[in-house]
């Protein structure tokens, strides 16, 4: 990740907590709170490619599409958020999963297959 993205995820943070701050709602942020607020956004994203074909999952209506990108802006923003309220760098912790799963998924072995690292 860039320096950039990384200074844009901060940026993103920081806007979080001012708007949490301005209407008081640290109170309700808790971990269990925004994990489950996370996982009912991703729910959503989820609705839009339920019972789709996965030719047309990759080829929504642009209509489908936006409401799809805001419910995507959901997921990112709790995602943000719970990162913050549990002091977690999200940018370095990518980037240290990203380090992870190049060591777990080689590409002399998992070239062109879907299997879990276990299985390679």
């Amino acid at each position: 990740m860039s320096s950039t993205q990384h200074s844009d995820l901060l940026v993103l943070r920081d806007t979080l907590r001012e708007f949490t701050e301005a209407r008081d709602w640290g109170q309700f942020h808790t971990p269990k709170n925004l994990a489950m607020a996370l996982i009912g956004e991703a729910a959503e994203v989820v609705e839009h490619f339920q019972w789709r074909t996965a030719e047309a999952s990759a080829a929504l209506p642009e209509a489908d599409r936006a409401e799809v990108a805001l419910e995507l802006a959901d997921v990112l923003l709790y995602l943000v958020r719970l990162a913050d309220v549990l002091g977690v760098d999200l940018a370095d912790a990518a980037q240290r999963k990203l380090v992870i799963n190049n060591a777990r998924y080689p590409v002399d072995k998992a070239h062109g297959r879907a299997d879990k690292y276990t299985r390679l």
